[in-house]
C-alpha cells in the first residue's frame, strides 16, 4: 500500500530541472510566449490568451506534475498539460493533465472546429512531426491530452492540437470508438472528483514470432513517425474526502468490437511502468482500493440515458 507522501524537495528539484531544460535548449517555444533564437525557424500561429485568468505558468506546471515526473526528456509545458517528447520516435512518451469539474464541464463558447493541427516549432525540424506525415497514412491524428478535457478557454483547447500531443491511431474501431469512450469516462470521473490527474502515452509491446519475441511497429510519413502498438492511460482521482483512487488501462491500437467494456482493458499499474520504462504517480504512497466495475457501470448507465 502506498502512504501519501509528497516529496517537496524532489518536486522542487524536478520542477526546476524541467524549467531549466525549457530555457536552455536550442529550440525553446512557450505556447503563449515564443522565444526562438534561430532566425530560420518559423513561429507557429499565436494562440489568443484565455478570456479567464490563467495561473502563473510555473505554479500551473507544479500542480499538473504534483505527483512526480516520470522523466525529464524534452519537456514541453503548455497552459494546461505537460508532455515529454521522444525525438527518436517522433512522438510524446507521456502526457500529463490535471482536470477538475470546471475544466471538463461543457462550454458552448469552445469550438474545436476552429482548431487546426500545427507543428511544434520548439522541436528541431529533424525530429518534428508534420501534418503531411499523416496524409494518406490511414491513421487518425489521435490526441493524447484530449481536446474535450480542456474547456476553460479556446486557447486551452487549441493547444491540444499541437502535433507533439498527437499520435497515429487507428480511426474506426479505436480512436473514434473505444478510445473516445475511455476519454469520456475520464471526464465522467473528473466531474465527480475534487481533482483528477491523467497520464497518457504510447506503448510498443513485443509479440512472439517463431518462438522469439520481437517489437515491431510501423512508421509513417517522411518524418518516420512511429505507430504505437498500444496506448495506456492512468488516472489518479482525488475524491472529495481527500482519498486517492487509481485506474490504469492499456488498449491495443487496432479496430475492435465496440461492445467490449472498459473493464476488459484494466491492467496493473506496474505492467505499464515496466513496459513504458518510467514510474507513474510515484510520489503518491497511499491509494484507496477502487471499485472500477462500479464506476464503469455507473458511467454506462449515464451514457445510455443520453442515448
Amino acid at each position: 500500500m502506498r502512504t501519501l507522501v509528497i516529496g517537496i524537495g524532489n518536486m522542487t528539484m524536478g520542477l526546476a530541472a524541467g524549467i531549466y531544460f525549457e530555457r536552455h535548449r536550442h529550440f525553446s517555444l512557450d505556447a503563449a510566449t515564443p522565444v526562438i533564437p534561430s532566425p530560420d525557424v518559423a513561429v507557429p500561429p499565436i494562440i489568443e490568451p484565455s478570456s479567464k485568468p490563467v495561473d502563473n505558468k510555473l505554479a500551473r506546471v507544479g500542480t499538473i506534475m504534483r505527483h512526480g515526473y516520470p522523466s525529464f526528456d524534452s519537456l514541453r509545458t503548455f497552459d494546461n498539460f505537460v508532455l515529454s517528447y521522444d525525438r527518436r520516435l517522433r512522438a510524446a512518451g507521456w502526457v500529463f493533465e490535471h482536470l477538475t469539474p470546471d475544466s471538463v464541464t461543457y462550454n458552448p463558447e469552445i469550438n474545436r472546429q476552429k482548431c487546426d493541427f500545427f507543428e511544434d516549432k520548439a522541436i528541431h525540424p529533424f525530429f518534428r512531426a508534420k501534418n503531411d506525415d499523416f496524409k494518406g497514412s490511414g491513421y487518425d491524428r489521435g490526441h493524447l491530452a484530449a481536446a474535450g478535457n480542456h474547456r476553460l478557454s479556446q486557447a486551452h483547447c487549441a493547444q491540444t492540437f499541437v502535433l507533439s500531443n498527437i499520435s497515429p491511431q487507428v480511426g474506426r474501431g479505436f480512436n473514434r470508438n473505444v478510445w473516445n469512450r475511455l476519454e469520456r469516462y475520464v471526464r465522467f470521473r473528473a466531474r465527480r472528483s475534487k481533482n483528477l490527474w491523467s497520464c497518457t502515452g504510447p506503448l510498443y509491446l513485443p509479440r512472439f514470432e517463431n518462438g522469439k519475441k520481437y517489437i515491431k511497429y510501423e512508421v509513417i510519413g517522411e518524418s518516420d513517425i512511429s505507430v504505437p502498438t498500444h496506448f495506456f492511460k492512468v488516472i489518479l482521482v482525488e475524491n472529495k474526502d481527500g482519498s486517492f483512487e487509481l485506474e490504469s488501462f492499456v488498449i491495443q491500437n487496432r479496430a475492435m468490437d465496440d461492445n467490449i467494456t472498459l473493464e476488459a482493458f484494466h491492467v496493473p499499474l506496474e505492467s505499464i511502468e515496466r513496459a513504458a520504462g518510467f514510474l507513474i504517480f510515484d510520489k503518491v504512497k497511499s491509494i484507496k482500493s477502487v471499485n472500477e466495475k462500479k464506476h464503469i457501470q455507473t458511467f454506462l448507465k449515464k451514457e445510455c440515458q443520453k442515448n
